[in-house]
């Protein structure tokens, strides 16, 4: 009999976002100590386009909470557009004193809601150049890139959305972290894409447990991330925060899950929302090995 459904090297990250209100910051630092205790193998905090001195100070005292109170390593990420290299680069420095490990290089959005991307003129142009200039300061720090199993909405083609990431993987990244998506199969026809175009570092997929589906739908929208009809039908009559809606979606993580492991993936990226109910859950039901 096998003892094990989930084989016992299954690793994870938590992402979790600074909160904009000293509520939702104290909220976070609460929930901070749950996730610490799921062991993930890292957790990354998020970083808005927008920034600005009150976000900032909520980002590093998220750090400060993780640093002093578990061992996890804090993996940061880090947006370029809109800043100058000096800018992106005294980020990044700020960021490893305040005891960040490891790095999510991204290009991020410009600071006006909806503005179309244009490159700073002391800026980073692209991902991959912030990436090559990350590698070249700190070669010692892993670096992450995002990936986008159903091609990110800005770009023109499939094709130019997979170059574009091979770009970002010669220029140094480590791995690859995907956008959510909710048919593992789109991860692994996706994967097979990527290693035919000579991609051959760690991809991550990165999934969202559904704490609220209307909100998840409104998400996966602004995304461009497909829901599958069978969602639709599934949670129709599921009150968000009730029982029948978390065992919902309990058991569309574990589907996840379970297929994807399958094929062969051994770590996960979970996109928290700062929420312990279904993380913490289905943390511990990775570690019991199902």
């Amino acid at each position: 009999m096998i003892e094990r459904f989930i084989p016992s090297d299954i690793s994870f990250s938590l992402e979790v976002y600074p909160p904009k209100t000293s509520q939702g910051v104290e909220h976070l630092l609460q929930a901070v100590d749950s996730f610490a205790a799921t062991k993930p193998a890292a957790i990354t905090l998020t970083f808005g386009a927008a920034g600005g001195v009150d976000e900032d100070l909520n980002v590093r005292a998220v750090i400060a909470r993780i640093r002093q109170h578990t061992d996890v390593p804090v993996v940061a990420h880090v947006t370029c557009a809109g800043r100058s290299r000096d800018e992106v680069d005294a980020l990044v420095e700020e960021r490893i004193v305040d005891g960040v490990s490891h790095f999510v290089a991204l290009r991020g959005d410009m600071f006006g809601h909806g503005a179309p991307y244009t490159p700073h003129p002391d800026g980073y142009a692209m991902t991959y150049d912030f990436v090559a200039a990350l590698k070249r300061n700190h070669p010692d720090r892993l670096v992450y890139v995002a990936g986008y199993p159903e091609t990110h909405p800005e770009s023109p083609s499939e094709s130019f959305d997979l170059d574009h990431l091979k770009h970002k993987v010669d220029a140094g990244a480590d791995a690859v972290l995907t956008q959510f998506f909710f048919d593992p199969e789109l991860f692994l026809r996706w994967r097979d894409k990527v290693e035919k175009r000579g991609i051959h570092v760690p991809l991550i997929p990165g999934l969202l447990p559904i704490l609220d589906f209307p909100h998840t739908c409104a998400m996966a929208q602004r995304c461009k991330a497909s829901l599958p009809a069978f969602l639709h039908t599934m949670f129709k009559d599921a009150a968000a925060g009730s029982l029948d809606h978390d065992l919902l979606a309990m058991n569309v993580l574990s589907h996840q899950i379970t297929r994807l492991v399958e094929h062969g993936v051994t770590h996960f990226h979970f996109y928290t929302m700062n929420e312990t109910r279904l993380t913490r859950h289905l943390c511990a039901w990775l570690r019991a090995g199902f």
